[in-house]
Order: structure tokens, then C-alpha cells, then sequence
């Protein structure tokens, strides 16, 4: 598969960049992809959460009436979780929420999202390229010159570039990453990704 190199200004430079067809154009698994997505967000889950269960919250041990003869219902004591101001049943304890995936289910994963990515048209090649200094304004040109302004925006380069990074770090939804670190929750989140040639040539070998 093969797709036109722009430059920075937008512009059709008339080459084109070789994509892996091994990574780019799979039958993609959604299935794989869905499990990636949950690895991922369950992995950001702190897992601090906590509630006071009957044993826990602060109240007396007192049985509030005797067993039989009362004529009422049998009743322990006030911190049952059937009172108000009673203990919750089954509350949330801390654990840690990550769990495993196979390498290559999440590789799997991964070029099923490039594969849809490049279907639905939202993947542009663009030659190497760095600012001089770090300005938002640049960033921002760069992204309108490639039609992706206002757009969830991934650009993915080859190496990191501090130039790069920090005029786009106060760009809202744009996100800069080293072709070596993608995810699949970073390609499905964007709906525009910016290839440079040595990230492609990165990504084509993964």
C-alpha cells in the first residue's frame, strides 16, 4: 500500500511512502482491539477506593432488641447495611485492576487499529521535519496546512523533539508520540495521525 509524502506546508511533495501491508492492511480483530483498549484504562486505574463495611463503621454492637418475643422482625445492631448510618455490603476494597495480554494479541491489536486507521482515510505521511524553536503558533499552522485543526491529532515521530513536543503541548487534543511507544489507545482515541517517514519506517518494522 502506498501514500502520498507531504511536507509541512500541506503540500504533495509527489513521492510516496511504502506501508507494510503485514501491519496496514490486516483483516483487523476487533475482538483484540477491545481488549488492548480495557488493558489499557484498566492499567490507569489507581484502585484506591474504599468504603466502611459493618464491621468497619463507627457505631455500637448493642443488639437493639431481644431475639424472640418482641413481635418485631430479628435485628442485630445498628451498623447492620440494612440501617441508615449502617455499614455497605460489599463495598470496594483497593486492588489493582491490570491483568495480562499476550504479546502478540496486543501486536495483533495494534495493526488492526493502523489497519482501520488508514481505512477510513485519517493516516497522512509527512517528510521529517522540526521547528526551530518551541512555538504553539507553528504547531498550529502545521495542523491546519494538514487538515486536521481542531482534531483529535496524533503526530507520530521517530525520535523525540523537544521543539516538537512542547509547541504542542498547550494544543488541546494533540498528542505527540515516539513511533516505538504507540498504543492502540492512542491510534483509536485520534482521528487524524501524522506519520512522519522515519516513524513510518519505525512502525513498518514493529
Amino acid at each position: 500500500m502506498e501514500l502520498a509524502i507531504y511536507n509541512i506546508k500541506g503540500e504533495d511533495t509527489g513521492r510516496k511512502a511504502q506501508l507494510n501491508d503485514a501491519v496496514f492492511a490486516i483483516d483487523a480483530n476487533e475482538h483484540s482491539v477491545y481488549l488492548d483498549v480495557k488493558q489499557y484504562l484498566a492499567n490507569q486505574r489507581q484502585g484506591t477506593h474504599k468504603s466502611k463495611e459493618r464491621s468497619e463503621v463507627s457505631g455500637s454492637t448493642r443488639k437493639l432488641h431481644k431475639q424472640k418475643g418482641g413481635g418485631g422482625a430479628r435485628i442485630g445492631d445498628i451498623n447492620s447495611p440494612l440501617l441508615v448510618g449502617g455499614g455497605r455490603v460489599f463495598g470496594p476494597r483497593p486492588r489493582d485492576y491490570r491483568f495480562k495480554l499476550n504479546k502478540k494479541v496486543k501486536q495483533l491489536a495494534r495493526r488492526s487499529a493502523w489497519t482501520c486507521k488508514v481505512q477510513d482515510g485519517q493516516v497522512k505521511v509527512v517528510e521529517n521535519f522540526t521547528f526551530e524553536a518551541p512555538k504553539t503558533k507553528d504547531f498550529i499552522n502545521f495542523a491546519k496546512n494538514l487538515e486536521a485543526e481542531g482534531k483529535k491529532l496524533l503526530v507520530i515521530l521517530a525520535d523525540n523533539n523537544k521543539n516538537v513536543y512542547l509547541s504542542a503541548r498547550n494544543v488541546p487534543g494533540a498528542c505527540i508520540m515516539r513511533a516505538s511507544d504507540v498504543n492502540t489507545y492512542a491510534i483509536m482515541k485520534s482521528n487524524a495521525i501524522v506519520l512522519t517517514e522515519g516513524g513510518l519506517e519505525v512502525i513498518n518494522n514493529l
